[in-house]
């Protein structure tokens, strides 16, 4: 434990590992789905999933006991095979029939917040249902789930957008105050996240130091696994859903056993992590035995001993089996070797992740797309996207995408000046040379930004025209 740490003594076998995979590996514990706390009902934390159903491992390091932690993972019949290629470079293969009983199930959690502050002059924000005539007032079909109280009730099915916590504020400026009437107070109800559903798991309303009222409201959803969830076993071999397959269509042993996960065996033998393939056969020994394996670094069952067994309770010293294609119901040219393997589903999810948008919110100064998935932003096409479109001659989609920010100005052709309306006259002129022989010109307006900024420095700059013709 002195040698390897704390968290790295955890894994079994980790002798048997390349240092870099097992350091590699030894993170995923921290990033694991488990019970991180028993008294979870009662806590508000941000950003936490809860695993339904966690495991002991069945090959496990003395450390283990010795620590005597909440799990974070479960045992899952493990075999090394492609399928169909949907599990090359790192993709796992799932059994659906698995998945719908119950297999790496877990709950998501997120918190809400509201507090109703006061502030100078005996205003004070509101927690309650915001009357119609509010500035900013939602659809009444956002505030369907709120109580009399403003605040959601349990148990309640929630959808993107809707509110959880009632919400007005007093003006914060003295101009927005002239009238202290209704219309003056704001909108400020806290809501669900953007792309997030959920159920109201609890409702607690409490007072702080200064008597402010507080109200906090977590939300569950049901994350059952699916293509893109991420999974790791503990010698680093971390990868993500490539695809749920039917359990009819999974392969299975002359012994009707079929796998929960399918691992492609081009990964072990590159990244030399013989740690995982000794941990399958001791989790297989540990099944058939009914026993925890020792998988003590330095000091656990030797592989001898597990062929052995193996050997004892009927089944190929290996851990190779006979397995059958349930497709064409042909039995397989190569052995697989099939064993129990202590899989951990990590924090990141696709639910999280996934993000796209059309058009939407853009910046003030530069008239571009906003970023962040949670505000709602775009994804950005840089300058090597650019040139990778460039590169396949893709001008009409190159136009599409690159205007997101385009203005249409006005460009004198005697000097290259921006021209500007006269409104006086009822015409476009050029503020420098007063010449009204002007052409229009669709540029990026981070481009005009940016002539506009040369000019705050006293560098003038000027525009040559030319027809794309060439005239």
């Amino acid at each position: 434990m002195a040698f390897l740490g704390t968290v790295t003594s955890l894994v079994a076998y980790a002798d048997h590992d390349h240092p870099p995979r097992l350091l590699r590996g030894s993170k995923t514990f921290k990033q694991g789905l488990g019970v991180y706390a028993t008294n979870f009902p009662v806590r508000l934390d941000t950003d936490v999933s809860l695993l339904h159903y966690p495991q002991k491992p069945l090959v496990k390091s003395f450390v283990y006991d010795t620590l005597n932690i909440h799990p974070v993972g479960q045992n899952m019949v493990v075999a090394l095979m492609t399928y169909e290629g949907y599990n090359i470079e790192d993709a796992i293969i799932m059994n659906k029939g698995s998945v719908d009983r119950g297999l790496a199930r877990s709950t998501y959690f997120r918190p809400y917040s509201a507090t109703e502050l006061r502030y100078a002059g005996s205003l004070k924000d509101d927690i309650g249902i915001p009357e119609k005539d509010v500035s900013g007032y939602r659809t009444e079909e956002m505030y369907k789930n709120l109580e009399d109280d403003g605040v959601v009730y349990p148990e309640a099915d929630m959808k993107e957008d809707d509110v959880i916590i009632g919400k007005s504020s007093p003006p914060k400026f003295l101009s927005e105050a002239r009238e202290l009437a209704v219309k003056s107070r704001k909108e400020t109800s806290e809501s669900m996240r953007q792309g997030e559903d959920g159920v109201v798991d609890g409702v607690f309303v409490t007072t702080d130091r200064e008597g402010d009222k507080i109200v906090h409201v977590r939300t569950r959803d049901e994350r059952i696994p699916e293509l893109g969830d991420k999974f790791s076993a503990p010698h680093g071999q971390k990868g993500i859903v490539g695809m749920i397959v039917p359990e009819e269509d999974i392969p299975f042993t002359n012994r009707g056993i079929k796998p929960d996960l399918i691992f492609n065996p081009h990964g072990i033998p590159s990244r030399m992590s013989m740690g995982y393939l000794l941990e399958l056969l001791g989790g297989k020994v540990g099944g058939v035995r009914g026993k925890e394996i020792d998988g003590t670094p330095f000091s656990g069952e030797k592989l001898e001993d597990l062929e052995k067994d193996l050997k004892k309770y009927g089944f190929r010293y290996d851990g190779k089996e006979t397995m059958y294609d349930p497709i064409n119901g042909k039995r397989m040219k190569a052995k697989i070797f099939v064993g129990n393997m202590y899989y951990i589903k990590l924090k990141y999810m696709v639910a999280n992740k996934i993000h796209a948008r059309a058009s939407g919110k853009v910046q003030l100064l530069t008239r571009q797309p906003i970023e962040g998935r949670a505000r709602g932003g775009a994804l950005r096409l840089g300058e090597m996207e650019q040139q990778a479109l460039v590169a396949h001659g893709a001008s009409l989609l190159l136009k599409e995408r690159y205007d997101s920010d385009n203005v249409v100005i006005d460009v004198c052709q005697e000097c290259g000046a921006i021209a500007v309306k006269n409104h006086m006259k009822n015409k476009i002129e050029c503020p420098i040379c007063s010449s009204d022989n002007t052409d229009i010109v669709e540029i990026s307006y981070a481009f005009k930004l940016l002539l506009e900024e040369l000019q705050g420095m006293h560098i003038f700059s000027t525009m040559s025209l030319k027809n794309k013709y060439g005239n």
